[in-house]
């Protein structure tokens, strides 16, 4: 048997040698150049394997994680990385940022170094904070910096705080024109709303639609992706049809782009407040439907947040006009258990802002509790005395309507910047008199005069509030300091109605006075030859009626007649259809309007004889019979009469659930007499 060949030996290939560092870096660079992140992490992951403490793999990993949106991913190395001589802190800032945790943000930015990528982070997180001043500052520390679009944010953040007339000089300054860009145009239409210049505002918007899409056009967009890039244009230009008055035009407008759904989250959610604000208290469910795709619950603290990322998308003041429509929308269809859990939640939502309380206290006020809301409302005040102004207002109204004018008095005169203004001053005092409180209500006058009376504005109101502070002493008879008012009103501005005010009111405690004053005015033509001491002593005119007018009267009157009988005209008189009135032929019957049986012709139907006929076997007795027979109809009748006495006297009465009624035909016949 031949031995069996022995295996050859397996020769063990060499392992194969990890590519260079040097290869894997030229790899990631191609990877970032073609915009392949995913490949980009890939190859990172690579390089740590071999070198994990590198830097730069580290910093090209999470940014190509940040270009995949994969924040929570990106915190994860950030937090893993934590021990490695790395500063991810700039990474982690943004990260906390694009989660909406801004206030996270601004903490780990503290940190960095004042570079022009931080400053720019940092005025962001501000702009998202509501910090305009502070994001303001930051952008014009970095207009030297150079960098590309910075005046779209420079705009965007004028507007937000309020100083939208500085718009055009910044732009100007920086030699920039408004349509150099679309969203520029749009950042600066946005400011000429601001300043109610609404026709200005919808050219320039225009403009930005046009430059949007001609740029849009050139880097190849579909057409559905260029709508939804320039929805936020679109949506303010109905916005601008709204402000003009054109309500029809933008309903139908802000229903298109919801319908069509051509739009992002951000400019959807705003065309959908509109609409609602427009429609107000009409078709509230189709509203409430319409604002419940754009809030849902929370997780965790937050009970409320919008939804499909809104809350990082809209501004602070945007989200809680959203939620204020919608707590109002809930008052209006009485769900008032989901307005209490809404408005409960707002508080932590909108810390820095007023309309939680005024929302709290109108879902008081629906549940008539009034004295809760101005106990609320005024609480509120004296915590934050910077943010009064609108919630004394809002106490004032609500006191006002609920019968407490001495409250809604008091509110108003602890808002510093109204109290003496005339139209102020009118309300308080109307309360207080509704209140019974004279003496506050000439002391509310007082103050006001003594306050205009040191004011040196050009518009001083001092004249009017002590014409009318005289007008109301005089009212509650307090003569004498009417006249002090009326006085001075004459010294000092020698005003017609001043004086005629204060000889009359002179004439009640100081007639001297009066008698001085009235010199002064101006005698009336054809009174000098009238002797007023005898006008005085005669028992005063009587008035008698002319001859002469009683004969104008009566010419008046024929005249009248006169009119009247020559606007009466004859109308032809109407014949039916085929009538000749020439040949009119017989006359109708004077009797076609009368029932039948009360007419002339009438004759009523026989009795029939064969009926009292009697029947029987021949030589029966007769006589008898009918005798009996007689004697049984009379007692019948007699009956009967009986019965129709008694149906009549009940019916009289008006009584009727159980009446014996005579036979049909005897009371056919009554009915016919």
């Amino acid at each position: 048997m031949a031995p069996k060949p022995k295996p050859k030996p397996t020769v063990s290939s060499p392992s194969q040698p990890p590519p260079l560092i040097e290869d894997l870096f030229t790899s990631l660079n191609l990877h970032i150049q073609r915009s392949q992140f995913d490949q980009a992490v890939k190859v990172a992951d690579q390089i740590l394997q071999v070198a994990p403490s590198d830097e730069d793999a580290i910093r090209c990993k999470v940014v190509a994680m940040i270009k995949e949106d994969r924040i929570d991913d990106v915190l994860s190395v950030i937090q893993a990385s934590h021990r490695l001589p790395v500063d991810l802190s700039f990474f982690k800032a943004y990260c906390l940022y694009r989660q909406n945790k801004l206030d996270e943000s601004l903490e780990s930015l503290k940190s960095q170094e004042g570079t022009s990528a931080t400053m720019l982070l940092e005025s962001q997180i501000l702009y998202r904070l509501g910090k305009m001043d502070a994001c303001i500052d930051i952008y014009q520390k970095l207009q030297k910096s150079k960098i590309d679009s910075l005046e779209i944010n420079l705009v965007a953040g004028l507007v937000s705080a309020g100083r939208a007339s500085d718009v055009q000089g910044m732009l100007d300054a920086m030699r920039v024109k408004a349509t150099s860009n679309f969203e520029l145009a749009y950042n600066t239409a946005c400011s000429l709303i601001e300043r109610s210049k609404y026709k200005d505002a919808e050219q320039l918007l225009l403009s930005a639609r046009r430059v949007g899409q001609e740029t849009l056009m050139e880097d190849n967009l579909a057409d559905d992706d260029i709508e939804i890039e320039l929805a936020p244009i679109a949506v303010q230009l109905v916005y601008v049809q709204q402000l003009l008055g054109n309500t029809p035009e933008a309903m139908e407008a802000y229903t298109g782009i919801i319908n069509q759904n051509l739009a992002d989250e951000s400019s959807l959610a705003v065309a959908i407040n509109n609409l609602v604000v427009l429609k107000g208290p009409k078709d509230i469910s189709d509203s409430l439907r319409k604002l419940d795709r754009l809030i849902e619950k929370g997780n965790g603290a937050q009970r409320f947040q919008l939804s499909n990322g809104l809350e990082s998308k809209l501004s602070p003041k945007q989200r809680e006009t959203i939620y204020a429509n919608c707590v109002l929308l809930l008052l209006h269809s009485n769900k008032m258990d989901q307005a209490r859990e809404l408005v409960a939640a707002l508080p932590d939502m909108f810390a820095d802002s007023v309309m939680p309380v005024l929302l709290q206290a109108a879902v008081l006020v629906r549940e008539n509790k009034s004295g809760k809301a101005e106990e609320i409302l005024g609480q509120f005040a004296e915590k934050f005395p910077d943010k009064a102004k609108v919630v004394l207002l809002a106490r004032a109204q609500v006191a006002a309507a609920a019968g407490h004018p001495q409250i809604a008095a008091e509110s108003l005169s602890e808002i510093a910047d109204i109290q003496h203004l005339p139209a102020t001053v009118a309300t308080i005092v109307s309360l207080k008199e509704r209140a019974g409180d004279i003496d506050g209500a000439e002391a509310v006058f007082d103050s006001a005069i003594q306050w205009w009376s040191n004011s040196m504005t050009e518009d001083n109101k001092r004249t009017v509030i002590m014409q009318e502070a005289a007008s109301f002493k005089l009212k509650h008879g307090r003569e004498k300091e009417a006249a002090c008012l009326y006085e001075e009103l004459v010294k000092s501005h020698k005003n017609l109605q001043a004086l005629i005010g204060l000889v009359t009111t002179a004439a009640r405690v100081d007639v001297d006075k009066a008698e001085s004053y009235e010199k002064q005015l101006k005698p009336l033509l054809g009174l000098k030859g009238v002797d007023v001491e005898s006008l005085e002593r005669t028992s005063g005119a009587k008035h008698m009626q002319s001859d002469s007018h009683v004969e104008v009267t009566e010419a008046y009157e024929e005249s009248k007649n006169k009119d009247k009988s020559k606007k009466k005209r004859k109308r032809k008189p109407r014949y039916p259809k085929g009538f000749d009135p020439a040949n009119p032929g017989p006359p109708p019957d004077p009797e076609r309007w009368l029932p039948k049986r009360e007419r002339s012709s009438y004759r009523p139907k026989r009795k029939d004889k064969r009926a009292a006929q009697v029947r029987g076997s021949q030589g029966a007795v007769v006589r008898e019979k009918h005798e009996a027979t007689g004697t049984d109809t009379s007692a019948n009748i007699s009956n009967s009469k009986s019965d129709l006495a008694t149906t009549s006297k009940v019916s009289s009465q008006s009584v009727a659930p159980s009446q014996s009624k005579p036979s049909s035909k005897s009371s056919k016949k009554k009915s016919r007499k």
